[in-house]
């Protein structure tokens, strides 16, 4: 299982997308803070039907997208 399941988890549950979730809301959700290996797993949002449409460091958010 990834590290990042319950997150993906969360995001297919939703109904609404775009869906922007802060740094802090993922910990929330995780329990740890989103490193560079965030960027290798985010492949495996594909399973979920999402993709990861944008990360900003500057604001500190993710945007998930419907694939």
């Amino acid at each position: 299982m990834s590290k990042y399941q319950p997150l993906w988890e969360y995001v297919a549950e939703v109904d609404t997308f775009p869906l922007k979730l802060s740094f802090q809301k993922i910990f929330s959700i995780l329990g740890f803070e989103i490193d560079h290996s965030f960027l290798t797993y985010k492949k495996e949002t594909a399973e979920f039907d999402f993709i990861v449409k944008k990360i900003s460091m500057k604001d500190k958010t993710v945007i998930f997208e419907k694939a």
